[in-house]
């Protein structure tokens, strides 16, 4: 039985590719409820392509019962071309046991690859038995449609500062489509001269900084790894003589919005967490998300650090 996959943004449908299989049907329980898993990627900043093998979603119930469905996909999935809303269906429509799930896992196979600085690389992983993630709830009756958010920004390192060498170590969040929105918004040219240099402005192929998006009002922002650091990191790309900027699929709840041009390194030679000491332009940024809506947060010229 072959079941379609599909990629699609906020407002029309892109591609398809196609799944097979369910090892589970939720037989010895007494009622269904349907669910919908997407793959999304908050965007990384350095590298050209992030290829990884889909080979497989397993949906964990806490009954004991498992449902494994595998993919037939012709090619390795480039996660950076699932940035900024952008979301390749898994699940569509799948009607499964109703109740409380332990997590799903995303098996991944062993052709995963980096493009970086015009170069190839292959991306080791430390299990073979894929990426999990957190629970969640099926209704009975129901529908959920959830979304896999796989960090790319927080999951790829190179643990002995080698440009050859890079290790995949996963950090995924899995989030509920009804309680999510997003934060948007432009970073003055001004800034990113003052911030970056001058040879960053107007320029596509620079590195323009980040937005980094941290959880409560009024939070000093700091450095991926470290005791506070951000929900996300996502990257500021000149286009339309803008910067530009989107974290998508943000939980609801109260954020700080900040801007910094550092280099915000994942771990040291020695495999521990990087301390960057970074610099952030946060000003007025306190938003509150709210499922279904966007917050606009600009970084203009006069904005205090």
């Amino acid at each position: 039985m072959k079941r379609s996959i599909r990629l699609f943004t906020v407002s029309a449908l892109a591609a398809g590719i196609a799944a097979c299989g369910g090892s589970g049907d939720g037989s010895s329980t007494s009622s269904t409820g349907t669910v919908n898993v997407g793959l999304t990627d908050a965007p990384v900043d350095s590298a050209q392509e992030v290829n990884i093998e889909v080979e497989a979603l397993v949906l964990q119930h806490s009954n004991g019962e498992r449902s494994r469905f595998e993919f037939d996909m012709a090619e390795p999935v480039n996660l950076l071309a699932l940035t900024g809303g952008t979301v390749m269906s898994l699940l569509a429509d799948e009607e499964v046991a109703a109740g409380d799930y332990s997590w799903m896992r995303l098996e991944l196979g062993d052709g995963n690859n980096i493009v970086i600085n015009g170069g190839q690389f292959d991306l080791t992983t430390p299990s073979a038995r894929g990426v999990q993630t957190s629970g969640f709830i099926v209704p009975a009756g129901g529908q959920i449609s959830l979304t896999i958010d796989f960090d790319v920004r927080k999951s790829i390192v190179n643990p002995q500062n080698n440009p050859d060498v890079y290790r995949l170590k996963p950090v995924i969040r899995l989030v509920d489509n009804s309680e999510v929105g997003t934060i948007a918004g432009t970073v003055a040219g001004e800034v990113i001269i003052s911030q970056c240099s001058e040879e960053n402005a107007g320029s596509t192929d620079t590195f323009n900084g980040s937005v980094y998006i941290h959880e409560g009002f009024d939070v000093a922002p700091d450095d991926i790894g470290s005791d506070q650091e951000p929900l996300v990191a996502v990257p500021v790309n000149y286009k339309n003589d803008q910067y530009v900027y989107t974290a998508a699929f943000i939980p609801e709840g109260e954020y700080t919005v900040s801007y910094t041009c550092g280099d915000d390194q994942i771990e040291t030679a020695e495999g521990e967490p990087s301390d960057d000491e970074l610099t952030f332009i946060t000003g007025d940024s306190q938003v509150e998300v709210v499922s279904g809506e966007t917050n606009t947060v600009n970084f203009e010229a006069s904005t205090p650090e």
